[in-house]
């Protein structure tokens, strides 16, 4: 059974969602001194609506920093997986970029390193860390999970139109499909840079939504789906989902 979800990026966002009658929403645990202060509050949503929290993780920074990576950012991971078990959070998206087009091979292996730690210390507190592709295809993930066998990933099919004349999420689903454990949905008109990300509802850009749809569909996906909009416009975008996932 597919579940479908919306992102929230503040404490109102995270009530406008609940308000839509969705079973999760995807929040930022991206600071922990914030997360300790709205810790209350969040657990205060939760019993009221009812819902469940999945974690998207905070940004990495300069990708190709070792130093700053090690002694800060995977120490802050860390401890914001720690809140995990406090919120019910059993799942997490990381994003941790080492495309191996261009990373070199030793930022490749360090940061592999890296994320095989936060990967066992998720795996202390219940939670399955799921890594996001950004510009990364299907051949590099391969490596990642030949090396990491518990990491699974987080498949962002509008992402997967930038930077590539072909929707990476085919070439996901080809080759590593039993590894996408969640899924984010947002459209976009391609592009080559973050500018062009424009996280737009479903069906004001380019992507072959249908097609990708019904292929996760035949192939057996019965796992999470994040609407990666605004509130307001998770409605339309799960309408112009529910024809290819009713099941």
């Amino acid at each position: 059974m597919i579940t479908i979800g919306g992102r929230a990026h503040t404490l109102e966002e995270i009530r406008q969602v609940c308000e839509l009658n969705y079973p999760f929403v995807e929040i930022n645990l991206d600071d922990p001194v914030k997360i300790q202060a709205q810790l209350d509050s969040l657990l205060a949503i939760k019993k009221k609506y009812g819902i469940q929290y999945l974690a998207h993780y905070p940004n990495e920074g300069n990708p190709a920093d070792l130093n700053a990576l090690e002694t800060v950012f995977v120490p802050k991971v860390k401890r914001l997986i720690e809140f995990s078990p406090l919120l019910g959070i059993k799942k997490g998206t990381i994003h941790f970029w080492m495309d191996k087009r261009w990373a070199s091979e030793t930022v490749i292996s360090e940061k592999i390193s890296m994320l095989s730690q936060l990967v066992d210390h998720g795996e202390k507190f219940n939670l399955q860390l799921c890594l996001e592709n950004l510009t990364s295809r299907h051949d590099s993930f391969a490596r990642y999970f030949k090396e990491i066998p518990k990491l699974k990933m987080t498949m962002d099919i509008g992402h997967g139109q930038l930077l590539s004349k072909e929707n990476t999420a085919f070439g996901f689903m080809a080759h590593v499909f039993e590894k996408i454990e969640h899924i984010h949905v947002h459209d976009n008109l391609g592009g080559t840079g973050v500018k062009d990300d424009l996280h737009l509802p479903l069906g004001q850009g380019i992507v072959d939504y249908p097609k990708i749809l019904s292929i996760l569909v035949e192939k057996g996906y019965h796992s999470t789906i994040t609407m990666e909009v605004k509130p307001d416009q998770m409605e339309n975008t799960k309408k112009c989902m529910d024809p290819y996932i009713q099941q």
